[in-house]
């Protein structure tokens, strides 16, 4: 639950630097993380020292179920001469650190990021006649950041999230989002680490999906060339009513062109999606595959968790050589350089660690496989296969019911456990498949349908006998109820 009030932000008098030497009183008043970013904010805004904010009644470290602990809100009057209309700008404040006192986020240091490193902002069209900003922002961005505190993924600039809703519950056809640096707000200093500011952008669905088979910045620069899109600052307007696509039919050349030459740079999804080890009976008492029925399913261990995450960011990499981190890599704390230590892997299940031992799990070579899919997940088979494979990538689904995850290799990814040899491999509840160009290229041809998915009835499945594969595309109910 929030309220709205006039923000009360400090006055430009420096704080003094926290710590023992620090009166508690002042420092309780004047928390340097904030002070700094409210510094970046009256840089832009000297004229508003105190907006109107959205501010969280039981603060996230006390128990309440808002993580940010304001969200303030400015008018700007945009740039006429560059085609910039005036607007409501948005600017959280927690998910960087705010106090520097572990209350929410560890301190690290001043030389890394400050909490996760980023703060959110919006940038809304200012209807016509409208005295005040509208609120419903606020809990767009309260929504995001639970995301980031409880998943512990962080954001980046060209970054989409489906949110598969208009983002202000109308009907509007703006229903998710795009990432992109703030173009006015400029990375901070603060006594706790480094801040930057995202902007989240609204689009519509063919605009997600056109990110997703290419890449976010393309699309976010194709949106910057349409005024009534977004233009140079990506304002979003809840009442446009076309895509860009339609505005100007010419950028989906861009786009296709782009596909091409680029491929995609989306390495992986978050996805409802299993796997069967065909090979042998299902009462195995050694099975390892997603779906057990009657029993306990195995987890991913820490070090699995771990290459699955450094899967997903290097497929981000687009200049350097697809990589899969070996699985006995040695990493202090098991984490990632730019994670501060008391971050939990986002991928790990709470208890998996304790599981299974991840040197009692052997990687075992299968000899067929059945793959299933919810319509959502399998729609970007193409895109995994096209944008991914053909460029020598790599590709994953991570499951969001468990602890499955499915990774698809092309024979130029280096560190895959799944080789020409034997392309299913498994580690646990992890598999492999690594596909040839060829094998990628008639897949493509039998799966053509995927990309229309409305056209046909579910479930719908798709066989390889000679390459024992088996892809099923079934209704999200077999996925929310295993043993349905």
């Amino acid at each position: 639950m929030a309220e709205l009030r006039p923000s009360g932000a400090p006055g430009p008098v420096a704080p003094p630097a926290p710590g023992p030497a620090a009166p508690p009183a002042f420092a309780s008043l004047f928390p340097p993380g904030l002070h700094a970013i409210y510094g970046e904010c009256r840089r832009l805004y000297p004229e508003q020292p105190n907006p109107l904010q959205v501010t969280a009644i039981v603060k996230y470290w006390l128990g309440g179920p808002d993580p940010l602990d304001y969200v303030s809100m400015y008018r700007n009057l945009g740039s006429p001469g560059a085609n910039v209309p005036e607007h409501w700008h948005y600017v959280s404040f927690g998910l960087s650190d705010l106090y520097g006192d572990n209350r929410v986020h560890e301190f690290t240091g001043t030389d890394g990021p400050s909490g996760f490193g980023f703060e959110l902002t919006f940038r809304l069209k200012r209807e016509t006649g409208e005295s005040a900003p509208p609120t419903w922002p606020a809990e767009l961005m309260q929504g995001l950041a639970r995301y980031v505190f409880q998943s512990e993924n962080t954001f980046c600039s060209g970054d989409h999230v489906s949110w598969h809703s208009p983002l202000d519950n109308s009907e509007s056809r703006i229903q998710h989002m795009l990432l992109t640096e703030d173009p006015q707000m400029q990375p901070v200093q603060t006594p706790f680490g480094l801040v930057i500011f995202l902007q989240i952008v609204g689009v519509c669905t063919e605009e997600l999906h056109a990110a997703q088979q290419w890449n976010g910045q393309g699309i976010l620069e194709l949106l910057r060339t349409v005024p009534v899109a977004g233009g140079p600052w990506l304002i979003t307007d809840m009442r446009r009513g076309e895509t860009i696509f339609e505005i100007d039919p010419h950028l989906q050349e861009r786009v296709d062109k782009g596909i091409e030459t680029d491929g995609s740079n989306l390495s992986g999804v978050s996805a409802k999606c299993a796997w069967d080890d065909l090979s042998r009976p299902p009462e195995d008492d050694d099975d390892s595959r997603s779906i057990c029925i009657g029993m306990q399913p195995r987890r991913l261990s820490g070090k699995d968790t771990e290459q699955i995450r450094e899967t997903l960011r290097r497929g981000l990499e687009i200049n350097s050589k697809p990589v899969l981190p070996p699985i006995n890599t040695q990493r202090q704390n098991g984490l990632n350089h730019d994670r501060a230590p008391s971050r939990k892997d986002s991928l790990e299940s709470e208890s998996s660690a304790a599981i299974i031992p991840h040197e009692l799990i052997r990687t075992r070579q299968l000899e067929s496989v059945h793959l299933k899919f919810n319509q959502e997940s399998g729609a970007l088979i193409p895109l995994c296969l096209r944008g991914r494979l053909l460029h020598g990538r790599h590709f994953t689904y991570k499951s969001i019911t468990g602890d499955t995850a499915i990774t698809f290799v092309s024979t130029g990814v280096e560190g895959a456990f799944a080789t020409e040899e034997h392309p299913y491999a498994a580690h646990g509840p992890w598999l492999q498949i690594l596909l040839t160009e060829e094998f990628v290229e008639r897949m493509l041809e039998d799966l053509e349908d995927l990309t229309s998915p409305e056209e046909f009835k579910l479930p719908k499945e798709y066989s390889w006998p000679e390459k024992k594969l088996k892809v099923s595309i079934l209704p999200d109910v077999v996925f929310d109820n295993p043993l349905h």
